[in-house]
């Protein structure tokens, strides 16, 4: 599982949609081969035909798309972006932070999802990560919890 790894991580991102945000997250995955490039494409239909549903809390949004869309290998990458984007969720936009899950089995999306939950149930974190300006400070923040 590649779980926020240094070439999964992006800062100060500038979009304009939110397919442009979900395409940069997704892009970082496919340029590594953790997924098919038309996982991506499938994260934004997705989107499209579903809503913002993966818009879980107050600036964070998990895109994803389906194991048989193209997932390789179990992985996430992280977007915060420079400007927040509204993806259409009442309760939690606008949206600065972009977590893209890819997995391909149950068992993994679970895995990924709860190594997540740990991260974002901190408020303390939350806040870190909308102001860390280097891949070491997600470290330190990453080391502070028990994944």
């Amino acid at each position: 599982m590649k779980f926020l790894e240094k070439y999964l991580v992006e800062f100060d991102v500038d979009v304009s949609s939110p397919e442009e945000a979900i395409r940069a997250a997704g892009k970082l995955l496919a340029e590594k081969g953790l997924v098919e490039g038309n996982y991506v494409e499938a994260m934004v239909q997705s989107y499209h035909k579903n809503g913002p549903y993966f818009v879980l809390a107050p600036q964070i949004a998990l895109p994803h798309a389906r194991p048989e869309d193209g997932v390789k290998e179990a992985s996430v990458s992280f977007l915060r972006l420079t400007n927040p984007i509204v993806f259409g969720s009442a309760a939690n936009d606008p949206v600065k932070l972009i977590f893209a899950l890819g997995a391909s089995s149950s068992n993994e999306h679970i895995e990924i999802l709860q190594k997540l939950m740990t991260l974002l149930s901190n408020q303390d974190n939350v806040k870190k990560l909308m102001e860390i300006t280097s891949y070491y400070e997600l470290e330190q923040i990453l080391g502070g919890i028990k994944l």
